[in-house]
């Protein structure tokens, strides 16, 4: 999927699963009107000279799904941006890091033997590819970000794995690189938002700030990270995304 962007022509769905992933984003339209629709609120306006809609997915593939399915039939945004945190599934991915998804896959499907491990069902695709231009974009978006962030901290491109887990275990986590070696982070919504993406061929990105290791630790660090440094990451971010 590519194509070519201008923040101007766009109507940009945001999504995050937790608020503090969002926080600060809604300030930021000074014309915010809200909408309560399936259990979530949905906030439409302008950010940063570009038309948004902004909501809370909830945590989970289904929530996410339904979200996105909202977000395009409902409010007719044109492109979707889901930004929050990820646990990191690579040794080169450390706390702190950003990663911009090329690809997603549901690290929990097996309908096998049926079909393929990690196969979406009737798709014959494992990995659902991000629009090439969004990603590239929010990439560099993220990268201007970074420079100005003490601490080193560095962007990835490539795989990210989602499943309804939340991963703090490193047997499993091991598992789980063994069978997709090119794995860097792992959630658990953005893999649901890219197959509703791709069926109704809406462009799309997904980006991940690494909040934890995916280890027995996870727990603890995700929500000491989610507080204090995710939603400064996804506001900082996604104003260079608008500003182009």
């Amino acid at each position: 999927m590519t194509s070519t962007i201008s923040t101007k022509k766009m109507r940009l769905g945001i999504i995050s699963a937790l608020a503090e992933e969002q926080q600060g984003l809604i300030d930021a339209m000074p014309d915010a009107t809200r909408l309560t629709h399936g259990m979530r609120e949905y906030t439409s306006g302008t950010l940063w000279h570009t038309d948004a809609v902004a909501v809370l997915s909830r945590i989970g593939k289904v929530a996410a799904a339904m979200t996105a399915a909202t977000l395009v039939e409902k409010f007719g945004v044109t492109h979707i941006i889901f930004t929050g945190v990820a646990g990191s599934a690579d040794f080169g991915v450390r706390v702190g890091d950003v990663v911009v998804a090329e690809s997603l896959v549901q690290h929990d499907m097996d309908a096998s033997p049926l079909f393929p491990r990690f196969e979406v069902p009737l798709t014959g695709l494992s990995q659902l590819p991000t629009d090439r231009e969004l990603s590239r974009q929010l990439a560099n978006a993220a990268r201007r970000f970074l420079e100005n962030e003490p601490g080193g901290a560095k962007l990835h491109c490539g795989l990210i794995g989602s499943g309804d887990q939340f991963i703090n275990d490193g047997v499993r986590l091991a598992a789980l690189k063994d069978a997709l070696p090119e794995l860097l982070a792992v959630e658990m919504e953005g893999a649901a938002v890219a197959q509703v993406c791709f069926e109704l061929n809406v462009p799309f990105a997904v980006i991940r700030t690494i909040s934890d290791n995916a280890n027995e630790d996870a727990a603890t660090d995700f929500m000491h990270f989610v507080k204090t440094v995710a939603s400064r990451y996804a506001f900082g971010i996604l104003r260079n995304f608008c500003h182009g």
